[in-house]
């Protein structure tokens, strides 16, 4: 008769989840992930297949944080500019360690995404352009932003500006640079 499993399965995928942000995938070994889930080699490969497997599951986790943190942030302000430049902000004003682990997407974007293909189409299908146009465009609306620029082409401007930022602040680049660039993006954007 097979066990029943005895651990907390979403527990667990954030634990492997927060392991895999801050080693990265290759750095990351099969021990550490055990360590940090509190669960045995068996018990991984039957829940989860393989570090892979779990690997992928992390990211969908943190995707789907990251998606409705996002949300939350690009509508917590009557202003779309002030709550878009709010969510720049985050980054220059996360603590040192948030800072130096960076971003769970951007992080698997550089790492695996170019050799991956499953990483790579679970990175493509994020909700962050939708998002980010939808405030891109309330924004124009409400004459905060120059109406002329294509709200979409402008959101990701925008999306590569937060991996730029959150490439530079894991690299060490200091919290006020990272505002200036925060602050020089806000200004370029709005309307005239």
């Amino acid at each position: 008769m097979a066990r029943t499993k005895e651990f907390d399965r979403d527990e667990a995928v954030r634990r492997a989840m927060v392991v895999f942000w801050e080693q990265g995938y290759e750095a990351t070994s099969t021990e550490d992930l055990l360590r940090a889930m509190g669960i045995g080699r068996q018990s991984m490969y039957d829940t989860f297949g393989d570090k892979h497997g779990l690997y992928l599951e992390a990211v969908r986790l943190y995707q789907a944080e990251y998606g409705a943190n996002l949300m939350e942030c690009l509508h917590s302000k009557p202003s779309p500019l002030a709550s878009i430049r709010e969510f720049l902000l985050t980054i220059p004003n996360g603590s040192p360690k948030e800072r130096a682990r960076g971003c769970l997407s951007v992080n698997a974007t550089t790492e695996l995404a170019h050799a991956d293909p499953e990483v790579a189409a679970m990175l493509k299908a994020n909700v962050g352009p939708e998002v980010m146009t939808r405030a891109v465009r309330e924004a124009q609306q409400k004459g905060e932003l120059n109406p002329r620029l294509d709200a979409r082409v402008t959101a990701n401007f925008l999306l590569a500006t937060i991996a730029g930022l959150r490439v530079s602040a894991k690299a060490g680049l200091p919290p006020e640079a990272l505002r200036d660039i925060v602050e020089f993006a806000i200004a370029g954007l709005k309307a005239r």
